[in-house]
């Protein structure tokens, strides 16, 4: 579908252009904490002690990962962030119970109709699916086929199925390396996850779920839309733009920081 394709492009556009300049400001930082402790350094700012002949103390590279910004349970304080969890963070294994509640919560959040109230608007703009007709009643039904795609989604992939394969829904940020590092371990997480048990495994929860879902759509699709066709593209777009958002989840405490000089989130924001 045209939309979701649209919707893709646009969700990596803003989380690579933001992930680049919040990377290129962090790799900065490490440029000067690493030209700090070099040897033979001065700053003009910076005075010996008259007692001792030694420089103040400078930040060890070796504690960096006790510097990196925590995830926040929203992003701009509306997008909801609840499943990231931060750097080196340990948690016990998930229960059933907190899978079910990830999952409501994703899908029942004051902010999950946002994106299918968008999607609703783009569609009936560019007639998606003529069968739907046109004004007020046309857009009833994108809004509904869109929010019960994205609530479908959400319970295969995040209850459903890592239910059934005991695995971890949620994302575990890597937080050091390089802008590609991190990239790449993010959108490795489409096809990789973490067991109950705390093993890497195949993300069968992303990639079954999310092709579960899809076959569901065809359900309550007008019949032209119901092709094998159609719902393979659906599955892979679901299965690109959790990806994405893999990625967003990655930088945002480096974003979060950039854009607000490490200020913490407000109470609103936890919630």
């Amino acid at each position: 579908m045209s939309y979701r394709r649209a919707l893709t492009a646009v969700i990596l556009f803003l989380a690579f252009d933001l992930c680049a300049a919040a990377n290129m400001r962090a790799q900065q930082a490490t440029d000067n904490v690493q030209l700090q402790a070099a040897p033979g350094f001065s700053d003009s700012s910076t005075a010996l002690s008259s007692d001792e002949n030694t420089l103040p103390d400078t930040p060890d590279p070796q504690n960096a990962k006790d510097q990196r910004d925590p995830q926040t349970k929203r992003i701009l304080g509306i997008i909801p962030n609840f499943r990231a969890i931060s750097t080196d963070e340990k948690l016990p294994p998930q229960s059933v119970k907190e899978k079910f509640v990830t999952a409501s919560e994703d899908s029942f959040d004051y902010s999950s109709v946002f994106i299918p109230l968008l999607l609703a608007v783009y569609s009936q703009q560019t007639n998606a699916t003529p069968e739907f007709g046109h004004g007020g009643p046309a857009f009833a039904r994108y809004f509904w086929h869109d929010a019960v795609d994205q609530t479908s989604e959400n319970y295969m992939v995040e209850f459903v199925v890592p239910v059934i394969t005991h695995e971890d829904t949620r994302y575990y940020t890597l937080g050091r390396g390089g802008f590609m590092k991190r990239t790449g371990y993010a959108l490795s997480r489409a096809v990789v996850t973490r067991s109950d048990s705390d093993k890497e495994v195949f993300n069968f929860s992303e990639v079954v779920g999310a092709g579960a879902s899809a076959g569901l759509s065809s359900l309550y699709y007008p019949t032209r839309e119901r092709s094998l066709g159609n719902t393979g593209k659906e599955w892979g777009l679901d299965v690109g733009i959790d990806a994405a958002s893999f990625v967003a989840k990655e930088f945002w405490p480096d974003i979060n920081h950039w854009l607000f000089h490490g200020a913490k989130p407000s109470a609103g924001a936890q919630k």
